[in-house]
């Protein structure tokens, strides 16, 4: 990519893209282009068809989707399938049409059966079933990952995807009811703190392990991919460590100096048992992470404590 390039980032208020339109302008690159979903919704056909004919985007990276944590994955199950489905087969297909010159879409590492063996090499893909409270969510993932290989496969069209381990960092979601583990405990210790509760509940038995990368490595690797990678198969991307959700609870107490007591909910979902990514393609073509969990979990609390967001 030149630095002039036309460049849309898909969902770039989001966590994911927000992190990637900050690489990219700290990188040099000034010709970002962001719609917010009220001016572009992905889920219409006719008006993401409008934009590329409009815009002519030449690199466009999806990072817009509908996500949420166990819980609201297992609520809204046919908004998680049909949103997501939606929003790629629209950007994807009006990106061919339009004739981007490259486009890299991010999934999940949900996308991988429930009971895989462990770490996740790409290969694993459809090996399996998947865990059920977010099979929706996966399936449109996977999806999306066929997408882009049957375009590149029919058409010749140049779209990658990447596979994202846990995310987090600025523009997370706190919403104690539909994010994701880690701002959820964040948010969950800090009110403890400040309420002066002796005890935080956290969700499941604290068995289960997940691998936990800071959005700005997750831009990184994106820019990286996108100047570097030009395959049909996706690439995982994440840390390749992990740790339970009960020693994250307690790294996460130790951080924000909570004093109280854990206790375990064990009438909720644990989910996948682990989830670790192995992460040897994308460090052979020369991109590691850089940010580890207790210095990214230290800055997100600063920005959480600095923020005047409403959580």
């Amino acid at each position: 990519m030149n630095k002039e390039a036309k460049i849309y980032v898909a969902g770039h208020r989001g966590m994911v893209g927000s992190a990637i339109s900050r690489a990219l302008k700290k990188s040099g690159y000034t010709n970002i282009i962001g719609k917010t979903s009220s001016e572009l919704d992905l889920r219409d056909r006719n008006a993401v068809a409008d934009f590329f004919r409009k815009e002519k985007p030449e690199y466009v990276f999806l990072a817009a989707a509908k996500v949420g944590g166990i819980q609201a994955n297992d609520t809204y199950r046919a908004e998680f399938i049909h949103d997501n489905l939606a929003i790629e087969l629209n950007v994807i297909d009006e990106a061919h049409k339009a004739g981007v010159e490259k486009l890299l879409f991010l999934g999940s590492s949900c996308i991988y059966p429930k009971l895989a063996p462990q770490p996740l090499k790409e290969e694993y893909l459809l090996t399996g079933l998947l865990e059920s409270t977010n099979e929706p969510y996966a399936i449109a993932k996977i999806a999306g990952i066929k997408l882009c290989e049957a375009y590149r496969d029919q058409y010749g069209c140049n779209f990658i995807s990447a596979m994202p381990t846990n995310l987090y960092g600025p523009n997370d979601n706190y919403d104690l009811t539909n994010s994701h583990v880690l701002p959820a405990l964040l948010r969950k210790f800090h009110e403890a703190k400040e309420a002066g509760a002796e005890e935080v509940e956290i969700w499941g038995s604290g068995n289960p392990k997940r691998e936990f990368l800071h959005v700005d490595d997750m831009a990184e690797a994106c820019l990286f991919l996108m100047e570097n990678y030009d395959g049909k198969e996706f690439i995982n991307v994440g840390i390749g460590n992990d740790i339970s959700i009960a020693d994250l609870a307690k790294l996460i107490k130790n951080i924000v100096r909570f004093e109280g007591n854990l206790s375990f909910d064990l009438t909720k979902p644990d989910g996948t048992p682990r989830k670790l990514m192995d992460v040897s393609k994308i460090n052979h073509l020369g991109w590691t992470a850089k940010i580890s969990l207790e210095e990214g979990i230290k800055s997100v609390y600063e920005e959480f404590k600095a923020s005047t967001v409403k959580v």
